[in-house]
């Protein structure tokens, strides 16, 4: 097991089946994508930087790429979910799609690999 299958493990499980899904999508988008923590929450790691962080808050589901630039590339596809700097939030019925978790994951990959 590692840090987000054992965050994972305390979720409800409907909760924790919407982010399971999300870390999937982005495991087969990066498959060097290790289980590790950033920013003090659960996360995948990518050449030792966070990838990608997504947790339950009491009021919705926090998706972070760890980082500032990646989602306003995005900006568009975005527009209907709740978006600040770094962070996309989502209720667990209406999560982004997966192709939009492909790009978002991809994106923070190369701006990893750029550095």
């Amino acid at each position: 097991m590692g840090t987000i299958d054992d965050y994972l493990a305390g979720l409800d499980p409907a909760d924790a089946a919407v982010i399971a899904h999300v870390y999937d999508v982005a495991r087969e988008t990066v498959p060097e994508a290790e289980q590790g923590m950033s920013y003090g929450m659960p996360a995948l790691t990518y050449r030792g930087k966070g990838l990608l962080a997504v947790i339950r808050t009491k009021k919705h589901i926090g998706f972070y790429p760890n980082s500032g630039r990646v989602l306003s590339e995005f900006a568009e596809q975005l527009a209907d979910f709740d978006v600040d700097k770094g962070t996309l939030r989502f209720q667990p019925g209406a999560p982004p799609a997966d192709e939009l978790i492909e790009l978002i994951v991809a994106a923070r990959q190369n701006e990893i690999d750029r550095r």
